[in-house]
């Protein structure tokens, strides 16, 4: 029976070769010189491809291989790309015993001289997440794409798509950058082309095309041309994990082992422990890593090598392509951690100042580590993966706002958690978050009280590590993640039709507005503040329930951040003759919201506050 299946299986997946043409695609559609790893394999797709002979034909371009595999359709060719290799275009030849001629003319593009053209996201960065198709429609055109399995557009519908798309980001760089933000992160905007819920971006149908419905490859480079020019960097949002199942190879896979298969459809366990357990079965380590997301996301084998190409090559395409400061990677735990530690060498060969973090939705500091580059001893080998996305420090900070005071709770939650960096290599290239597009929403999640939003805020934009801010957080758009989605609602004013605009003051309440500039003032302030982009953190136990710490340069005492958390009914009297070795010579501080001076010998703390204080 199990036999028949893989038969059927088989059948399934490569019956439809005589419905497709005889030279369909070649990916990547084009390359570029002078790469640092000369290699480069193409995937050929089109009708019994593997019946012809193939010619290249190009100084300092070698056809070193032909890979046949289990199905026809497919030839993967292996090339050689010297350092003398010139930029132009060649014909790759196919051919059958000399008759049957197909061509494709391939094009060898010059790699980008421009050192500062990617930048890196570090600290010192103010990430701003947001979905395209929630946030603003910059061109009604494309609004609904003719010959897309998903034709509906309806804003009534959380899952149908509401016509946001890359112009509409394109046109509101200039509100991100008055706010303060230095660098956008989109979810994926790669062709979705599935029946329903396809506006999220995360299960790919074609990874060498932007979704038309939010633009073009050519927009989406100009797109980051635009950022870039605005003093803005770019984060890609990637997926190695899974594919969407009406993915074009998905429907004639090149081999059964392109995917992880299962005798009977398997779901992952969605359990991050057996990946770092000791003592965990194989069974359900493997249920982990290849059980598949859900069923309409195939999950690919990232133990075949074509596939490891397949993805390395196209990641490293849409970085030299587009200038791509930064890459999130999705549902990080899920992947083969050999082949991610081998991504993580060959992108960062190509692309010495690129950015990388993980998404890793975990419960401890220790299994968040446990990802993280440096920690060789633990699994014999280095991720090389430099940042996660600090799930459990955002907990902390909820719970110091919603907790009750304990040993570890409340207040002390986040002080515990801090404690535990030296767990990390640079828990610095951490991205620290308070909500995202699969989670409820932060205001929502203080109940809607001002006074937790701004002490929230204020620790997100002063602690260590690279701050990420969901869209709509700075106008306290809320909601929560369940039962209906309504945490990807729509930002006000980002459509023609809408009836406020808050993208401008005038169209935002007084309380919006409040919000707006409490970001605002913060997030410019730490553009102009060496200490917030850099420097070391310095935090004291809790006492009295009050949390105090400090971000500082060490030998420059100017400039220091001293940063009091006061979650209380109670107004509060702070000596600070116990942070003396941060305020030894210090007599004078400024308070950055009211840009008041004032002595520090002893505070006065507003009850449920933040004060921000720089040192002088």
């Amino acid at each position: 029976m199990k036999k028949l299946l893989i038969i059927l299986s088989l059948f399934i997946s490569y019956s439809s070769f005589a419905q497709i043409p005889d030279l369909e695609r070649v990916e990547p559609m084009f390359w570029f010189t002078k790469m640092h790893n000369p290699k480069l394999q193409l995937l050929v797709h089109g009708n019994d491809i593997a019946n012809h002979e193939v010619k290249i034909n190009y100084p300092g371009v070698t056809l070193t291989k032909v890979n046949k595999v289990e199905n026809p359709n497919y030839l993967f060719l292996d090339l050689m790309i010297t350092a003398s290799a010139k930029a132009g275009k060649f014909t790759i030849e196919f051919t059958v015993k000399g008759k049957n001629k197909l061509s494709y003319v391939y094009e060898l593009k010059d790699k980008s001289t421009d050192k500062n053209r990617i930048q890196g996201v570090t600290q010192k960065d103010f990430i701003y997440l947001l979905m395209p198709d929630r946030f603003s429609n910059g061109d009604k055109s494309n609004d609904v794409i003719k010959g897309l399995k998903e034709t509906n557009l309806n804003r009534d519908s959380m899952y149908y798509r509401h016509g946001g798309d890359i112009q509409g980001v394109i046109n509101h760089l200039d509100y991100l950058k008055e706010l303060g933000v230095t660098t956008v992160w989109m979810t994926p905007e790669i062709e979705n082309d599935m029946h329903l819920a396809s506006y999220h971006g995360y299960a790919v149908t074609d990874h060498y095309k932007i979704d038309p419905r939010f633009g073009t490859n050519e927009l989406y480079k100009k797109y980051v041309e635009t950022a870039h020019a605005e003093g803005l960097k770019v984060i890609k949002d990637i997926v190695h994990n899974h594919i969407g199942s009406n993915h074009w190879f998905y429907n004639d896979l090149p081999m059964k082992s392109w995917l992880n298969q299962w005798p009977v459809y398997t779901q992952t366990s969605y359990r991050d422990q057996p990946v770092m357990d000791p003592h965990a079965s194989s069974a359900d380590k493997k249920k982990m890593l290849d059980g598949w997301f859900v069923p309409t996301m195939p999950d690919l084998n990232q133990r075949n090598s074509y596939v490891q190409n397949y993805l390395i090559q196209n990641h490293i395409w849409w970085i030299e392509y587009a200038g791509i400061d930064g890459l999130r990677l999705d549902t990080y735990p899920y992947n083969d951690a050999e082949f991610m530690a081998d991504w993580e060498i060959k992108l960062k060969a190509e692309f010495p100042h690129l950015s990388i973090f993980g998404e890793t939705l975990v419960s401890t500091v220790a299994s968040q580590a446990f990802f993280t580059g440096g920690n060789t001893v633990n699994r014999g080998f280095d991720t090389h993966l430099p940042g996660i996305t600090d799930a459990v420090l955002k907990d902390a900070i909820y719970e110091s706002l919603n907790g009750k005071t304990g040993w570890t709770d409340g207040i002390n939650r986040i002080y515990a958690t801090l404690a535990q960096d030296f767990l990390y290599k640079d828990p610095t290239q951490n991205c620290i978050f308070l909500d995202n597009h699969d989670m409820s929403r932060f205001y929502s999640m203080v109940n809607e009280d001002f006074a937790k939003y701004k002490m929230g805020m204020t620790m997100l934009l002063t602690m260590r590590g690279i701050p990420q801010m969901y869209y709509g957080t700075e106008i306290l758009m809320k909601n929560y993640s369940n039962p209906d989605g309504l945490v990807r609602s729509d930002f006000m004013g980002g459509w023609a039709t809408d009836s406020l605009n808050k993208f401008t003051d005038k169209g935002r309440t007084e309380k919006e507005n409040e919000a707006f500039n409490f970001v605002k003032t913060l997030a410019n302030y730490r553009k102009k503040n060496e200490a917030l982009q850099s420097g070391k953190l310095m935090q004291y136990i809790p006492e009295n329930d009050v949390y105090v710490y400090f971000r500082y340069l060490p030998n420059q005492p100017k400039g220091t951040v001293m940063v009091i958390i006061n979650n209380t009914d109670d107004d509060k009297r702070l000596d600070t003759k116990r942070f003396s070795e941060r305020t030894k010579g210090i007599t004078k501080a400024k308070d950055i919201f009211s840009e008041k001076e004032m002595g520090i010998s002893e505070l006065e703390i507003p009850k449920k506050s933040a004060m921000v204080l720089e040192l002088n």
